[in-house]
């Protein structure tokens, strides 16, 4: 039995929930990552969801996911970046 069986098939519509404060230039930032790691990823699909106090402004994109070696690179250049608080 394989110890760590792959729980999605590929290629596959996977959403990330990306959390930021609200500022110019963080959808944009965003964007510009997600396209480097999935560059058919259309950006006029992105859900944006302000805090209740406008604080933080999330972002829903869903991508379409060809490996997890990609949707790791992605989640970890999204975490990386000075502009994200959080990744889901």
């Amino acid at each position: 039995m394989n110890a760590d069986p792959e729980l999605l098939e590929y290629p596959c519509d996977f959403p990330i929930k990306i959390l930021g404060h609200t500022q110019a230039g963080f959808a944009q930032a965003v964007l510009d990552v997600v396209k480097r790691h999935a560059p058919d990823f259309d950006g006029a699909t992105i859900e944006l969801r302000a805090s209740k106090r406008r604080k933080y402004l999330s972002l829903t994109c869903v991508v379409r996911a060809t490996s997890r070696e990609q949707l790791d690179r992605l989640y970890q250049d999204l975490c990386d970046h000075p502009m994200v608080v959080m990744v889901l």
